[in-house]
């Protein structure tokens, strides 16, 4: 079983390229099967999510090549399965997006519940209200959720809560619908305006993604395109985390600065110089002496729950009282546990984590609970005395493209280990 190791690392100092962004790529893979023609994607990240998605695509009779380390080409022309297969939907949550392409495309679908990180309660009944909305008969049972419509028809939908996946699903399945769908209160977060982006090259009519309101008038049929993936905002964040937490002196290359503006402040606020030297490349210096300040999470364009376990990271060592609250998941501490195996002084009160710092972080070996806990717990041990092994690194290689590599290009001691 491979283990990361962690030592205890100098600043970390130089330039890293941002990877094309895990959370745009994936509901883009999904949306090729609303076309029967050829969809090139660029930037694709190696990561274990996309791996998952491209076998499920091709079990669906889509054919996908991998052309280029960061290329993709999917032809869904000869789709002949509605069925996404168990094994590879609980394995990743976002395979639950192939449920809107494939209720346009084909008329039904029938998908196993999902999986993914477990933290939290992520319900898909928001995704079921807009099926059943646009006309579709949903059915449940074995776990199996099954979704059929003859022809789906334009509507208005609100969402509840701005879910990030139930609008992107509503979204892709309302392209090939009857007349206009209106969604309301929907997720503004930069992946959907990305996801929009590519729907509307391949002949979709999108207007408003990034708003609280999408219009969506529905056409006949979509065609092929070629799509370059926006940066990962997300990975982009943990190496400026990593770059402050460190002292470090890091330029950070494709990344759209004004995706990640409430990081950007925060870190501000804390006393990290931080300079926007154009739209795609960041410099971040900090001398590692940082002040205090308190987070909560919020959908975009507040700060992302992605970067949560990062700065609980970061904040474990900063002298003082911190405090993060969680609103997006309510199970999003797991990582709590494993800082304070590392020294970390930490208290839960319900949703809220209370921090002070403490002076050193010593290095232990800890486990990743999930993708974004794993990359704060890479980020503890660059500071942690002496040694961490951190186990389940499954978790990280989910939503990091190369992530020792990058690292140890700006200095740090990382390396993987078969143990």
């Amino acid at each position: 079983m491979e283990k990361i190791i962690v030592e205890q690392s100098p600043p970390l100092s130089g330039v890293v390229r941002v990877s094309g962004a895990k959370n745009s790529v994936l509901p883009i893979l999904a949306a090729s099967l609303l076309s029967t023609e050829k969809c090139i994607l660029e930037d694709v990240p190696s990561l274990k999510d996309v791996e998952v998605l491209c076998e499920l695509l091709t079990s669906l009779g889509a054919d996908v090549l991998r052309k280029k380390a960061n290329i993709i080409e999917v032809n869904s022309k000869n789709l002949d399965n509605d069925e996404a297969p168990y094994d590879l939907i609980r394995r990743m949550r976002a395979s639950f997006l192939v449920m809107g392409p494939l209720l346009a495309r084909m008329g039904k679908t029938r998908i196993s519940l999902p999986g993914g990180c477990a933290i939290g309660s992520r319900p898909i009944d928001l995704h079921l209200k807009g099926f059943k909305a646009l006309g579709a008969e949903i059915t449940m049972g074995n776990g199996f959720i099954e979704a059929t419509a003859e022809k789906l028809i334009g509507t208005t939908i609100y969402l509840d809560f701005p879910s990030v996946g139930a609008t992107e699903n509503i979204m892709m399945a309302a392209t090939l619908a009857e007349g206009q769908t209106l969604i309301e209160n929907a997720a503004e977060e930069p992946e959907i305006i990305d996801l929009a982006n590519f729907l509307n090259k391949m002949g979709a009519n999108i207007k408003g993604a990034g708003t609280d309101t999408i219009r969506i008038q529905g056409v006949k049929k979509l065609t092929g395109t070629q799509h370059t993936v926006i940066p990962d905002r997300i990975e982009a964040g943990t190496y400026i985390i990593g770059a402050a937490m460190t002292g470090g002196d890091v330029i950070v290359e494709n990344v759209v600065s004004f995706h990640i503006h409430p990081l950007i402040a925060k870190l501000r606020e804390a006393g990290v110089y931080i300079e926007e030297l154009d739209n795609e490349r960041i410099h971040v210096k900090s001398n590692g002496n940082m002040k205090t300040i308190d987070i909560k999470t919020l959908p975009y364009p507040g700060f992302p729950t992605d970067l949560q376990a990062q700065m609980m990271a970061m904040l474990s060592r900063i002298e003082g009282a911190s405090m993060i609250t969680e609103t997006v998941f309510e199970n999003r501490f797991m990582h709590v546990d494993e800082l304070k195996r590392m020294g970390a002084n930490i208290r839960i009160d319900n949703r809220t984590a209370i921090l002070e710092g403490v002076s050193a972080l010593t290095g232990a070996e800890v486990s990743a609970t999930d993708l974004r806990a794993g990359a704060a717990l890479v980020l503890a041990g660059l500071v942690a005395q002496g040694k961490t092994i951190i186990n389940n690194i499954y978790h990280i290689d989910r939503g990091y493209d190369g992530i020792e590599e990058k690292l140890r290009g700006l200095g740090a001691i990382i390396y993987r280990q078969e143990m």
